[in-house]
């Protein structure tokens, strides 16, 4: 039986706190059955996640992100954006597309919020993960 592959993307903005969240995917599916992939932003997982389901190949994608409200836009547009795309992106392809992407409400740039975000972060990948195999065992049990 071959063993399930695995997808995680990350925006590369704040990619010292978003990388955070492979660690702790990786913590639960061994590395040798994931591929990762890099994005310029939030805004490009969607399509890009979209693209990786539909090869077939993987049993579910995981997306991380870390938005922020940088004073230009709205960062609550873009992260509804983003979350939205990713769930078409798994209804359309009918594989599981997770989202690690997180948008607090209160972020400074200091070494204590970076601190807190990036802990948060490995907690985040390390659910990604548990969901990613639970759903695959769920899947399997209908398909048995």
């Amino acid at each position: 039986m071959t063993q399930a592959r695995y997808a995680f993307v990350k925006a590369r903005w704040h990619a010292d706190i978003v990388d955070r969240a492979l660690d702790g995917f990786l913590e639960l599916i061994p590395p040798a059955q994931v591929d990762v992939f890099d994005v310029p932003g939030a805004f490009e997982l969607p399509l890009f996640s979209r693209d990786l389901a539909a090869t077939g190949k993987y049993a579910a994608v995981a997306a991380a992100a870390f938005v922020v409200d940088g004073g230009i836009y709205r960062h609550d547009f873009v992260a509804q954006a983003v979350v939205d795309g990713l769930m078409r992106a798994g209804m359309d392809t009918g594989v599981p597309v997770l989202s690690v992407s997180l948008t607090p409400h209160h972020y400074q740039e200091t070494e204590h919020h970076n601190a807190i975000f990036r802990a948060h972060f490995v907690e985040k990948g390390r659910e990604a993960a548990r969901a990613a195999l639970m759903i695959g065992k769920a899947r399997a049990s209908i398909a048995a």
